[in-house]
């Protein structure tokens, strides 16, 4: 859709990108440039960003640079891969609390999803990665397609289908999902299975939108694996960034807020629907958890680049224990928000293998 197709002829209109937020330097960076990169798209509309935590402005402070600018319409859109907690609950109950307190209008759209674009921007990282190593056949490569990890089923799932249709759509030998924290497989534990299959390479894909220390942390427990198995040909994609497929998606979901076509899936939505094993969960009350860490910015002094995690003064990286998943971004803050537990966080090949490391059993 071209851009100017936006209406904003009185100029009320405004765009509010919300993003979660991090304490590495690095990945507050690239969120800011993916809404830079936005604003071409939409000229003459203005377009601010926000952050739940660990960065500002936080979405309140966005908010009100928007209404200084005379918007009274808010178009907001989550920064998030998928619809999970942050983009089921955390920021939209801080949109309507803001909205109640004012007369500005805010409607809220979708996560980003699983799209013809976000799949092509995937391949397009993963054909980069392919293109700068030695060749070998697509049949002897075996995909691992690394998500967030959440304790919503269905955002986890949105990341299986991701790398089925990338195994597909290269014809990859096999294929696998492991996810950095929260559900199960964890990295390192899943790698280690999978080396069994017996594959010439294995190419690392975080499917990730920017940097920070679980993508450093994913790279880290992927090196311990490869030097175990020398013979395994890793290769390490990188993550998304603001891959031009990327910003397209977003465009997309704008100018769906606009034409009020906004609704997520709910069919496999545990807050809604009795989804097997979170049979609990049905209609907990929509809200943040993040209230106490809202606007918080002491950053890492050594995330001025890619995040490494080693955050004491020993160099020691520090994992979380158990299921201290929420963030480990958080390096050796414990923040706990509150939620609802996850049902296999003793899973042995989840959150609990983070408290010793995981060693081989074959």
């Amino acid at each position: 859709m071209n851009s100017a197709s936006l209406d904003n002829p009185d100029g009320h209109l405004g765009i509010l990108i919300c993003g979660h937020g991090s304490r590495n330097r690095l990945a507050v960076q690239e969120f800011a440039q993916l809404a830079e990169a936005l604003k071409p798209r939409f000229p003459g509309v203005p377009i601010e960003y926000g952050y739940l935590e660990f960065a500002r402005p936080i979405l309140k402070e966005s908010l009100e640079r928007l209404r200084d600018q005379q918007v009274k319409r808010v178009l907001a859109v989550p920064a998030m891969l998928f619809a999970a907690g942050h983009a089921k609950n955390d920021i939209p109950s801080v949109l309507k609390s803001y909205a109640a307190e004012t007369s500005l209008s805010i409607d809220y759209g979708r996560e980003l999803g699983v799209n013809r674009l976000m799949i092509a921007a995937a391949g397009d990282r993963i054909q980069q990665a392919l293109d700068s190593a030695t060749s070998v056949p697509l049949s002897e490569t075996l995909l691992v397609v690394v998500g967030r990890g959440s304790s919503d089923p269905d955002a986890n799932s949105n990341v299986a289908k991701i790398t089925r249709m990338l195994v597909e759509g290269f014809g990859f030998g096999w294929g696998e999902t492991v996810y950095s924290g929260v559900t199960f497989p964890l990295v390192e534990p899943g790698l280690r299975h999978l080396v069994r299959l017996g594959f010439r390479r294995i190419i690392v894909f975080p499917y990730f939108l920017f940097s920070g220390v679980l993508v450093s942390r994913i790279r880290q427990h992927t090196q311990r694996v490869a030097t175990d198995h020398p013979d395994v040909d890793f290769l390490a994609a990188s993550y998304l960034g603001d891959h031009p497929f990327v910003i397209d998606t977003f465009q997309e979901r704008i100018y769906e807020v606009l034409q009020g076509d906004t609704a997520m899936n709910c069919s496999l939505c545990k807050y809604r629907s009795e989804v097997l094993g979170f049979e609990n969960e049905v209609g907990l009350a929509q809200q943040s958890h993040h209230h106490h860490v809202e606007g918080l910015t002491d950053s890492c002094s050594l995330c001025e680049n890619e995040c490494t995690g080693d955050c004491q003064p020993d160099g020691k990286v520090v994992l979380p224990k158990g299921n201290d998943h929420h963030h480990a971004d958080a390096h050796l803050h414990d923040h706990s928000h509150g939620h609802y537990p996850y049902p296999h966080a003793e899973h042995p090949l989840g959150p609990v293998s983070l408290r010793e490391p995981f060693a081989d059993e074959s």
